[in-house]
Parts: structure tokens; C-alpha cells; sequence
């Protein structure tokens, strides 16, 4: 078993927890650092903490890098249990309420596999949204700005003011339109809902 390097402040070390940087409170992290790993970072859970384990030598902003990037890699796991087409249509309608007072109300909503251009879509005459297929394994927070974006769509038709001050409303808009750009310039893949190319 390896040592642990003498503690620096603010640094969580092996049995120390500290408070995510985001997400909810009744989670902790544990960041285990090992002198054994020199490149490799892995995460698991355990009970009600996320441990995440990394090479001794990382600096304190790689350590927050790789923290994030490893809690977005786990919920992206967990949340590969796909949500069916019912369970869309449930989730939209709890997004609307939380965050447009119910106003927004789809006919439809669906899991596509025909759209690798854009990540959603939406035909406010019949009420109708559709999803890529693509983001089925993405954190739960990206797929919910995907859905509330669309959703928007069903009150405020274009990408006016209006319409993104309704997407205001939903704290984590920038975090998922990061994401998003991430994985669009990984894999060349659709662009960001709604990014603005004036």
C-alpha cells in the first residue's frame, strides 16, 4: 500500500471527504492520492461518497479537473439505465413544471436515431419533441437542458432573448452547454442546442 504525501491545505486526502464541487450536498468526495499511479485516474462509489483515485504528483487544479470529469463519467454510467419514451414524457413534465410554471406541455416526446446534426428537436404545431439517441448515457443534467431546451421551444418559437430567458431559469445551462461543446469537439459530433453563430 502506498503512502500518502504530507497533507497541504485544502488538499483532501486518504479518509478525508469534502463536499462535491457541484451537485448535491448529501454527497461527499474522497480524492485518494497514491504514488503508485503515475497517469491512470479512476472513481468509484461507496455508500454515499464518491472516491476518486489519482496520482500523488497531480496539482491541486488537475485534482478539480479530474474530479469532474470523473463525476460526470459515473453519472453518465448510471444513467445509461435509458429512460423509455414514457418516462421522457414524465421527466418533461417535470421540467416544465419546475421551471415554466406546466406552461409548456408536449403531445410527444421520443428517443430518435435519425438525427446526428442536432441533439434535439422540436414541431411546436403538434406539440412534438424528439431527442438523439446520442445523448442516452450522458449525465442526467445535460439530457434535462436538451429537454428543457426544446421544451422552451413549445413557448418561444427562434433563439430570441425571450426564448433564453426562459433557459435561465435552469442553474446548470452552462455547465451542459460545456459539456455538449466537449463532446462536439471530441467526436465532431451535433452542435450545442441553440448555439449562437452571429
Amino acid at each position: 500500500m502506498s503512502a500518502d504525501p504530507p497533507h497541504r491545505a485544502g488538499m483532501p486526502q486518504r479518509g478525508k471527504t469534502s463536499p462535491p464541487p457541484s451537485g448535491p450536498a448529501t454527497s461527499a468526495i474522497e480524492v485518494r492520492r497514491s504514488t503508485r499511479r503515475r497517469r491512470t485516474v479512476s472513481a468509484y462509489r461507496e455508500g454515499d461518497r464518491t472516491v476518486v483515485l489519482i496520482p500523488a504528483r497531480m496539482s491541486e487544479a488537475e485534482e478539480r479537473r479530474w474530479v469532474t470529469v470523473m463525476l460526470d463519467k459515473l453519472a453518465a454510467q448510471e444513467s445509461r439505465r435509458t429512460l423509455g419514451d414514457a418516462e421522457l414524457v414524465e421527466r418533461a413534465e417535470r421540467l416544465s413544471a419546475q421551471f415554466f410554471d406546466g406552461r409548456a406541455r408536449p403531445a410527444s416526446v421520443r428517443w430518435v436515431t435519425n438525427q446526428n446534426t442536432r441533439w434535439g428537436s422540436c414541431t411546436p404545431a403538434e406539440g412534438s419533441i424528439r431527442l438523439s439517441h446520442r445523448l442516452q448515457g450522458m449525465p442526467e443534467y445535460v439530457v434535462d437542458y436538451v429537454l428543457l431546451h426544446e421544451l422552451a421551444h413549445l413557448l418561444v418559437p427562434g433563439h430570441g432573448l425571450d426564448f433564453w430567458r426562459l433557459l435561465e431559469a435552469y442553474p446548470r445551462t452552462e455547465r451542459a452547454r460545456g459539456y455538449l461543446e466537449g463532446v462536439v469537439a471530441a467526436g465532431r459530433l451535433p452542435q450545442v442546442p441553440g448555439a449562437r453563430e452571429e
